[in-house]
């Protein structure tokens, strides 16, 4: 029996209620600094995990979210906690919700960031516009530092800046080009929608007022409303990376949300 390898991950702090990071397609776990900081300080214990295919973690074939939630339901296993939420962004949010469809006793609430429970028909032709758009600049040989910058500038507010932004971009420039073809493509062919009415535990939806392709306001509030305990907060003056654009603001939302709903 082959022993399944862990994804790389950090544990940081101690408490009953353990918080899992998970990033997005256009991330690592060395970007969450802020909420680390700010859960570890107000009592929480704290996993941020690099998905497969990321940091050092080996890029399954095939890489899905379906295997991602797999490998996440392993670590939950392994280092989780008397009381486990699953804070997910984007993509991360895709596997948070597989991932919790997997194992429901061991997920006591979650925090979707900026995310979808399905991106429609993975053939369809608005998606294969999604991916030829992100994979273009690979296909034309120019490297994810050189074209990373501005396109994860556009996929936030105008004019954001700061220290989180800047780990942001520095992160995602450091990614592999292997990793960010599989992500992209394991975006567009999940659907989670019949996960949803089983979600009998606290969640909570955040959007950005200016993520209007990724993940619009609209959309999360739908999804929100099809949770059977969903509440959804949408913050102004942000884009998709809202805890990297504005961490404070962020974490107030995420803190009051896990003291009201969770307890800790």
């Amino acid at each position: 029996m082959t022993e399944t390898r862990l994804p790389d991950y950090s544990v940081t702090g101690d408490g009953d209620t353990t918080v899992f990071l998970l990033h997005g397609a256009f991330g690592a776990k060395d970007y969450w600094r802020d909420q680390i900081a700010a859960l570890v300080a107000n009592g929480y214990r704290v996993v941020a995990w690099d998905a497969p295919g990321y940091g050092m973690s080996p890029l399954p074939d095939p890489f899905n979210v379906d295997v991602a939630a797999a490998a996440l339901v392993c670590l939950i296993d392994a280092v989780g906690g008397r009381r486990n939420v699953l804070l997910g962004h984007s993509m991360g949010g895709m596997i948070a919700q597989a991932a919790f469809d997997l194992r429901r006793e061991r997920v006591h609430g979650l925090v979707l960031s900026a995310t979808s429970a399905a991106f429609g028909k993975a053939d369809g032709e608005w998606q294969q516009k999604f991916v030829r758009d992100r994979v273009a600049p690979l296909d034309a040989g120019r490297t994810i530092a050189e074209f990373g910058p501005d396109m994860l500038r556009r996929m936030m507010a105008p004019g954001a800046a700061g220290p989180g932004v800047a780990r942001v971009i520095d992160v995602v420039s450091a990614m592999r080009p292997e990793t960010f073809r599989a992500a992209i493509h394991a975006i567009v062919g999940f659907d989670g929608r019949h996960i949803l009415p089983r979600m009998q535990v606290p969640v909570l939806c955040i959007a950005g007022e200016h993520d209007l392709t990724a993940a619009p306001p609209a959309v999360m509030e739908k999804l929100a409303a099809r949770l059977p305990h969903g509440e959804f907060v949408c913050m102004p003056g942000v884009g998709h990376f809202a805890w990297a654009e504005q961490p404070e603001a962020f974490n107030r939302h995420l803190l009051d949300f896990l003291q009201r709903r969770i307890g800790d």
